[in-house]
C-alpha cells in the first residue's frame, strides 16, 4: 500500500511540475539558434571552412527545430528563417570549391540574413517567450 501511494504521489509531483511552465515549447529552440548563431562570432580561424560548415549545419538543426514546432505561431517568421538558413548553407557550400572574394561576400551576406531573420522572430515572440 505505501509503495502505491508512493508512485501516485511521485507521478502527480512530476505531473504538476510539467504544469508549472508556461512558455511554448519553441522558447528553448529559439534559445539554441541563437546561440547557434552566436557561435559563427566564436569560430577559431584555424578550423578553416570546416569549421564553419560545422557551425552551419548546427544552426541548420536548431533553425530546423525551431521552425517545426513555431510555425503555426509565426508562419512569415519561421519562413525567412528557413529560408535564410537555405541561402547560408548554399553559400558556405559554395567556399568549398572556391573562395573567392565574391564568394566570402556572399557568404557574409547570407549569414547577416540569418541574423536579421533570427531577431525578427525573437521580436516577434519576445511576449511568449519573455
Amino acid at each position: 500500500m505505501r509503495l502505491a501511494t508512493a508512485c501516485v504521489l511521485g507521478a502527480t509531483v512530476i505531473a504538476l511540475a510539467g504544469c508549472g511552465s508556461s512558455k511554448p515549447g519553441y522558447c528553448s529552440k529559439r534559445t539554441n539558434l541563437e546561440n547557434s548563431v552566436k557561435g559563427l562570432t566564436d569560430l577559431n580561424p584555424s578550423a578553416g571552412i570546416s569549421g564553419l560548415q560545422a557551425q552551419v549545419q548546427k544552426i541548420e538543426s536548431d533553425a530546423s527545430a525551431l521552425v517545426g514546432s513555431a510555425k503555426s505561431d509565426f508562419p512569415s517568421e519561421t519562413s525567412a528563417i528557413s529560408s535564410a538558413v537555405d541561402q547560408f548553407t548554399s553559400a558556405v557550400k559554395g567556399l568549398a570549391s572556391s573562395q573567392t572574394a565574391a564568394q566570402i561576400g556572399k557568404v557574409a551576406n547570407a549569414a547577416s540574413n540569418v541574423v536579421s531573420s533570427v531577431n525578427s522572430f525573437v521580436s516577434a515572440s519576445s511576449s511568449k517567450c519573455s
